[in-house]
C-alpha cells in the first residue's frame, strides 16, 4: 500500500519513452535492446512502449518478483510482467576477462566484449551494471543504484541503499575493475550530465573501498 501511494507518476506526452528518443533523433522502434539494472518502479517507466524491442534483466532479478510481498521493495509486478514484452533473463557466467576477474560472472552481450553486464547486488539481489568499452574511448562503468554519487566510492562510504555487506563487496569489485581498466569511469545513473563531465566522469585509478 505505501508503494503503491508513493510510486505514482504524472508522466506527460513529451516526457514519454518515445519522446525523449524523438529529441535525440531516434524512434521506438529503433531500439532492439533495452537493459534494466533492476526491476524498481523508477527503473521500469516506458516498458510498454517496447514492445519490438529485447529487455535484458538478470534472473535472480525476475525470481524477487515471486517472492511475498514484492511492493515492498519497490516491485510493482502489475507494471513489469506486461503483455506483448519480449524478456531475456540472463544469468551471468564464469569469464576468463581479467578486467572482470573480481565478479561472479558476466553476460558479454555482443560476444565480443564492448558491453557486458556484470552482478552488483547491494541495492537489490539481482542488480546489474554495464560495462561499455569501444576503441579509442575510455572504459565507462555504468552502475545503475550502486551510488547516486561516484565521489562516495572516494570517501570510502558505503553507496547506495539496500544490504550494506553486498554494496560494500560490489564496490570492492567495481574498483577492482578499475584500476585493471585503468582509465575508468564510473556512471551512478542519476547523472544527467555526459560523460565528460560533472560527476559523470571520473578517470581511474578509483581509491580502494576499505
Amino acid at each position: 500500500m505505501l508503494y503503491n501511494r508513493l510510486a505514482r507518476f504524472e508522466i506527460t506526452p513529451e516526457e514519454t519513452l518515445s519522446a525523449g528518443l524523438a529529441r535525440l533523433g531516434y524512434a521506438i522502434g529503433d531500439v532492439r535492446v533495452a537493459i534494466l539494472s533492476h526491476l524498481h518502479q523508477d527503473h521500469i517507466g516506458g516498458l510498454s512502449e517496447l514492445v519490438n524491442s529485447e529487455i535484458l534483466v538478470s534472473e535472480r532479478e525476475w525470481e524477487t518478483l515471486s517472492s511475498p510481498r514484492p511492493e515492498l521493495r519497490g516491485l510493482m509486478t502489475r507494471h513489469i510482467d506486461l503483455p506483448g514484452l519480449t524478456w531475456n533473463r540472463i544469468t551471468p557466467t564464469a569469464t576468463n576477462d581479467p578486467d572482470l576477474s573480481e565478479f561472479a560472472g558476466s553476460h558479454d552481450l555482443f560476444g565480443d566484449g564492448s558491453l557486458v553486464l556484470v552482478p552488483t547486488p547491494g541495492h537489490t539481489s539481482g542488480s546489474l551494471s554495464l560495462l561499455v568499452r569501444q576503441m579509442g574511448v575510455a572504459p565507462l562503468l555504468m552502475v545503475g543504484d550502486l551510488t547516486y554519487d561516484v565521489h562516495v566510492f572516494d570517501e570510502g562510504h558505503v553507496p547506495g541503499v539496500g544490504n550494506r555487506r553486498r554494496l560494500r563487496a560490489a564496490a570492492a569489485w567495481c574498483d577492482h575493475c578499475a584500476n585493471g581498466c585503468r582509465t575508468l569511469s564510473s556512471c551512478p545513473r542519476t547523472i544527467p550530465e555526459p560523460p565528460t563531465t560533472g560527476a559523470c566522469h571520473r578517470q581511474a585509478p578509483v581509491s580502494r573501498t576499505p
